[in-house]
């Protein structure tokens, strides 16, 4: 079923001397389904602002709130999760620029 692997992201801030936070990126490797976006999802969420891309299917142990996913050498944001069943999150996504 899975056949794809995304790489999820997550940021962690921390202070130098000076308290400038300092971003550090933590990330790992996890398969998944990779999905388009239904026309209702693209309208639904275009109405809130988002311009949705991607829908990925992944198994919802492996997900830890990351807000980074990156897939084919894009960046995307999580916009929206769904819990589709007792082992499949749906994570839907955009591309945004500033999230490289």
């Amino acid at each position: 079923m899975r056949n794809d692997v995304i790489t999820l992201i997550s940021k962690t801030y921390t202070r130098n001397a000076y308290g400038v936070e300092i971003p550090a990126e933590t990330e790992h490797d996890i398969y998944c389904d990779v999905k388009s976006i239904s026309q209702r999802e693209f309208y639904a969420a275009g109405e809130n602002g988002f311009k949705p891309e991607l829908r990925f299917d992944v198994f919802a142990y492996d997900y830890n709130g990351e807000d980074l996913i990156e897939y084919n050498g894009n960046r995307y944001t999580v916009y929206r999760t769904f819990q589709s069943s007792n082992n499949v999150l749906e994570l839907y996504t955009e591309r945004k620029t500033g999230t490289e």
